[in-house]
């Protein structure tokens, strides 16, 4: 059997990362690494003292697309690439030209602070149905998204 590369291996550890998120939808992960060594981790979850969905549900905002379709966001959790930016923040190492693996595509807030963390390059396993103006933006900052799989997440009330 021939040998994982290294955007394959780090983007199977996403499921296990993903199994820690306390909100359902989308599940979604993140692993920051640099020289091919794990800096950081993250996963999507309320901010720490805060209750998660999966004890008091989702706190649901619509929000109209490039498209102008409408979709449905719970904003009681932080993104899983939001927390793994903020555990560099706060336990230390420094991201500055690393690459974030994800399990999909990310969203433009979160593409904003790939941006300025100083991430490099994004692998993503699954396309996000709102990724337009994330994938503009990233391309446009010059940061590398490699989307490995062409098919778009679906999940519950998206």
């Amino acid at each position: 059997m021939a040998r994982k590369s290294w955007d394959e291996y780090f983007i199977g550890l996403l499921e296990e990362i993903s199994s820690r998120a306390t909100c359902d939808r989308g599940k979604n992960a993140a692993i920051i690494t640099k020289n091919n060594h794990i800096l950081t981790t993250g996963y999507v979850g309320a901010p720490s003292g805060s209750p998660h969905c999966d004890k008091v549900g989702h706190l649901m905002r619509r929000v109209i697309n490039e498209d102008d379709t409408i979709s449905q966001h719970c904003v009681r959790t932080i993104h899983a690439e939001e927390n793994a930016i903020l555990q560099s923040a706060r336990f230390g190492p420094p991201i500055e030209g690393a690459t974030i693996y994800i399990k999909m595509a990310p969203c433009y807030h979160c593409a904003i602070m790939i941006i300025q963390s100083g991430i490099k390059r994004v692998v993503a396993a699954r396309r996000y149905h709102a990724d337009k103006l994330s994938r503009e933006l990233l391309e446009k900052a010059g940061i590398e998204l490699v989307v490995l799989n062409e098919e778009v997440v679906q999940y519950q009330n998206q």
